[in-house]
């Protein structure tokens, strides 16, 4: 028996087919609680079967847990893939019972191979990694509230600070939020704020914020402006110790990890690239090359030829791949063709054949990748490997 389960937030559905790929009975509705599970269970019957399912945001991990614990094999599949399959059988209704019954076509007709999970290790790591992502979007748009503020009641101050996500901007704003508050300020009592519980701001910053305050062409110095300020600057000052915590968590989670602690020996992969690659693909030995890893990541050409149409000389980058992934490791690599001397000097040898700058640090991700697959296939440091000396 195969069959396929449509996923939602509270009520699943459950499609099954007989082994000679007829429908058995109709879809049955499965709610997400003790009963449903226990009906799911007993509508399968015994072990093992394979089961489809979409890896549709984070509800079908109560599912897996039950169904494997249970003995059954679980694939999940891209719903891309599931949509291009339906499509292919030129269904134009959709309904959550005809949706299940193309999963479980899918198990019967493709037999995918079972999904393995990660460890405990690079799930925790998953979870870390995109809990400091959420973190970090929420600092970021306080920033840009904060700058907005800044705007319309002090332009001038980023002429003096120029980065308001700074602990200096926040102590400074929360104690003077507007430029009316800092052209009454003391510069000397301003001189000796305090704003990393070490380091002062300084007598010349404070007299050049309050002389520039005493001109300032900000014209919004009302409480209501001053009160938003002061949170923001509180908000901020939490996010950052929250993601300092977070940060400390993930590097002990990667020293604790055989692979994680490998990928750091690479030149240009520092902990958070290296804890993003953990949380996304566990394991990168466990595809067959380091080709299959980086079409997974997404660096392959998109490339476009058919009769006539000889399409571009030079394909752009196939949108099909981890995006995230490779969206977090593009900082990565731009700053790894400066520092790491292998990787510069491969990024220059394309340059140099006039090759573009963004094929060239594409080629580079690439390359980066293959390192990755290299170290985590043989499960020692990398090493770059010289040439062999050519004989005189």
């Amino acid at each position: 028996m195969s069959a396929g389960i449509d996923i939602a937030s509270e009520r699943h559905v459950l499609a099954r087919l007989d082994l000679e790929g007829k429908p058995i009975g109709r879809p049955i509705a499965i709610t997400e609680d003790q009963a449903g599970y226990a009906k799911l269970i007993e509508a399968l019957g015994p072990p093992p079967v394979l089961i489809v399912m979409e890896a549709t945001g984070h509800y079908w991990k109560n599912l897996f847990a039950v169904l494997t614990a249970a003995g059954h094999e679980v694939a999940l599949v891209n719903p891309f893939t599931a949509r291009r399959f339906q499509d292919a059988s030129l269904e134009r209704t959709k309904t959550d019972a005809i949706d299940a019954e193309g999963l479980a076509r899918f198990a019967f007709e493709k037999r995918p191979l079972p999904t393995r999970l990660h460890n405990e290790a690079a799930e925790s790591l998953r979870e870390l990694v995109r809990h400091r992502d959420r973190l970090r979007q929420d600092f970021d748009d306080r920033v840009r509230q904060l700058h907005r503020l800044v705007d319309l009641g002090f332009p001038e101050f980023t002429r003096y600070v120029r980065s308001l996500d700074s602990m200096l901007a926040t102590a400074l704003i929360a104690e003077y939020p507007t430029a009316q508050a800092f052209a009454r300020a003391n510069p000397r009592r301003l001189a000796k704020l305090r704003y990393d519980g070490r380091h002062f701001v300084g007598a010349e910053l404070a007299e050049q914020l309050v002389a520039a305050a005493k001109r300032s062409v900000g014209q919004h110095h009302g409480p209501v402006y001053a009160l938003q300020a002061r949170h923001l600057c509180q908000d901020l000052d939490l996010w950052r110790r929250r993601l300092a915590e977070i940060d400390r968590d993930i590097e002990g989670l990667l020293d604790a990890h055989e692979v994680g602690k490998l990928l750091l020996s690479i030149d240009g992969l520092g902990p958070q690239s290296a804890a993003r690659i953990i949380a996304a693909v566990g394991d990168p030995a466990r595809f067959k090359s380091a080709g299959a890893f980086a079409a997974y990541v997404g660096v392959v050409p998109g490339l476009r030829q058919s009769g006539k149409q000889s399409g571009r000389t030079r394909a752009p980058i196939a949108p099909m791949g981890n995006a995230r992934l490779r969206r977090a490791l593009w900082m990565p690599v731009l700053g790894a063709v400066r520092r790491n001397p292998w990787l510069r000097a491969f990024y220059q040898r394309l340059r140099a054949a006039g090759k573009p700058p963004k094929l060239a640090l594409v080629a580079a991700l690439r390359k980066l990748l293959h390192a990755v697959y290299s170290v985590a296939k043989n499960r020692r440091p990398f090493v770059i490997a010289t040439e062999p000396a050519r004989a005189a």
